[in-house]
């Protein structure tokens, strides 16, 4: 069941996602070559605390930390740990913090000093893939309009939507109804309407869409060794207009 959310509540939930959008702006500065990816997890740990936020992720379903840091070919869900970030690398640093009992969720890709151009116009293309997404996100339309402007501007570039990993509604948790792929056809899928609360986070590959997942469970890569990026932002669907929640 799709959970509508009132103004007044909508209000309560920015305070996680002022929370989320300030980690993103706090490590953009830190990203460089050297810095490990334990190192910024364990930033977020100490950033959520001091911020009156928890990280809603440490234990969900068995996932040991507070952030996923995925690099390169890895799509989403990557551990961080202790192999230092090197020169040309791109990183993915993915985010849900609870405060007041409201989730704040949003993942941000980040180039670790100068990238390839292959690099860079696959992370240009998958934001601009985010905020198409978003200006379709308005009441009376439906999320197969979302999507379908996601879908074509990466195709279009050249690139690939990733089809297995899903966006989804939030709220007082992290996933709940509706789920949804980054694909689709205008005028197909379920109707946008007032007080809903979603994600969208186009996950976009430089090769094929397909994937795997290696042996922690958790770990999605691309299947051909190909970039992945992604961004993404939680938002409110309102009568006046989309609304950022994460907002940088």
């Amino acid at each position: 069941m799709i959970t509508l959310k009132s103004r007044a509540e909508i209000e309560e939930m920015k305070k996680a996602g002022r929370i989320v959008a300030a980690f993103h702006r706090a490590i953009a500065g830190m990203i460089r070559p050297g810095i490990t990816t334990l190192e910024i997890e364990s930033f977020a740990v100490r950033f959520l605390k001091e911020n009156g936020a928890k990280a809603y992720t440490i234990g969900f379903n068995g996932y040991p930390y507070a952030t996923c840091a995925s690099v390169n070919d890895v799509i989403a869900h990557g551990f961080p740990n202790g192999n230092p970030l090197k020169e040309g690398d791109i990183v993915t640093i993915d985010i849900v913090a609870e405060a007041d009992g409201w989730i704040g969720d949003s993942g941000w890709c980040y180039a670790v000093g100068e990238v390839s151009e292959e690099a860079r116009k696959l992370m240009r293309v998958t934001k601009e893939c985010l905020y198409l997404g978003i200006e379709k996100a308005v009441v009376g339309n439906r999320i197969g309009d979302v999507m379908h402007a996601v879908q074509t501007h990466a195709e279009r570039n050249g690139f690939s939507v990733v089809r297995d990993l899903l966006g989804h509604g939030v709220g007082r948790e992290m996933h709940e109804e509706p789920n949804y792929p980054h694909v689709g056809n205008p005028g197909k899928g379920f109707r946008l309407k007032d007080g809903m609360v979603l994600t969208i986070e186009p996950m976009i590959n430089a090769g094929k869409a397909f994937m795997t997942v290696d042996a922690d469970g958790w770990t999605a890569r691309t299947a051909d060794g190909s970039l992945s990026a992604q961004y993404e932002h939680t938002i409110a669907i309102t009568a006046d207009g989309p609304i950022i929640l994460t907002e940088q």
